[in-house]
């Protein structure tokens, strides 16, 4: 039996050749978009997370960029692609021997994940004003273009606020409770009032210190408008400036001290504590050091440990997003034309002040 024109005889019998459709014979379409792609689109800004003491920024910052990672790359991936494969069969209702190729659809195995990996490998997350180890609280992180905008944090010079726990009686080599203690003295004399007025003294200190490094005209209506709205901020580097400080607790040995402060660090705070310990004929160190408050970002808006998730980092972001913009744009504004701050990483004060009382002065006994 003569074989039909465009078959070929295969061990005996016969393959016959189809000339392909036009589907067929295009090409294989695109890969389909990575997983996550839209879940990766709402990450784009600032939130909050709470920093637990005990526990490095840097730990903390990896451990939130492994579980994003883990959220996007754990999207449901699409349906795979279908490509056109001739598979050689016998030829239906033929008695003889003969073999054909007939083009059949299978799913297309080149984005299946085990063939291709993990959608997402690495994401950066950036860090905004950094707490150490043994502090907790409020700390911003910034994903996607929120990483800019953790500079315009910096540039905006925007308050925090702390509670700051300290005892009385005793002095540590480096102010925390659990360091080498170095003296212990007795506190029966201290009260709350002469604790007030030394908290008076430093605010008072630090207010006049803020409005000099500002570098504004105090006669002018600009720098009037801008005192009275309380966006006087540094233009320049400075030390730890307080702009507020309160007693919410006091019971001997044992007080809370409330601090709304700007370029500080937490070991300034803890020396602030040791030296409001001498100004009061005693010692003290501090216990505890908390932020509340960075910026327009608060305890209600930081996320527990527990969610650390895409989802829940993600509803954080777009619910930010709105006052995050109208607050930058805010804080921003009237420093537009002034010289650029340092930016992130970059510290402060180029030197450390003579004394967390006064950036220029101890406060007199």
């Amino acid at each position: 039996m003569a074989a039909p024109i465009g078959s070929t005889i295969f061990g005996g019998g016969t393959i016959q050749h189809f000339r392909p459709s036009s589907a067929v014979q295009r090409t294989e379409a695109a890969r389909a978009s990575g997983m996550g792609s839209a879940g990766l689109a709402r990450l784009q800004g600032l939130f909050a997370v709470y920093k637990p003491p005990g526990l490095k920024w840097k730990h903390l910052r990896d451990t939130v960029e492994l579980q994003l990672l883990k959220g996007l790359n754990a999207g449901k991936p699409p349906a795979p692609q279908q490509r056109v494969r001739f598979l050689l069969g016998p030829v239906e209702g033929s008695e003889e021997k003969e073999l054909t190729l007939t083009a059949t659809r299978v799913p297309s195995l080149i984005d299946h994940p085990l063939v291709r990996g993990l959608a997402f490998t690495s994401l950066k997350v950036g860090v905004g004003h950094r707490l150490d180890s043994q502090a907790s609280g409020v700390l911003v992180l910034g994903v996607g273009h929120g990483r800019g905008l953790l500079t315009d944090m910096y540039n905006a010079h925007l308050t925090k606020n702390y509670t700051v726990r300290g005892v009385l009686g005793k002095a540590t080599d480096d102010f925390c409770e659990d360091g080498r203690l170095v003296e212990k003295t007795t506190y029966d004399h201290v009260t709350r009032e002469k604790l007030n007025r030394i908290l008076a003294v430093i605010q008072g200190s630090h207010q006049k210190a803020l409005v000099t490094y500002s570098n504004l005209d105090l006669q002018t209506q600009e720098a009037y408008e801008m005192a009275v709205s309380g966006v006087i901020r540094p233009m320049n580097k400075s030390p730890m400036l307080i702009t507020g400080i309160r007693c919410l607790q006091f019971a001997p040995p044992e007080f809370l001290l409330e601090v709304q402060c700007m370029h500080e660090t937490q070991k300034q705070l803890r020396r602030l504590v040791h030296e409001i310990g001498l100004e009061l004929k005693s010692t003290a160190v501090c216990t505890q050091v908390r932020r509340t408050r960075d910026g327009f970002f608060t305890l209600d808006d930081a996320l527990l440990r527990t969610q650390w998730d895409l989802p829940s980092i993600q509803d954080a972001i777009q619910a930010a997003a709105p006052r995050v913009a109208a607050e930058l744009k805010k804080s921003l504004r009237p420093w537009l034309g002034t010289q650029e701050p340092p930016g992130p990483g970059q510290p402060w004060d180029s030197e450390r002040p003579r004394s967390a009382l006064g950036p220029e002065s101890h406060v007199g006994h």
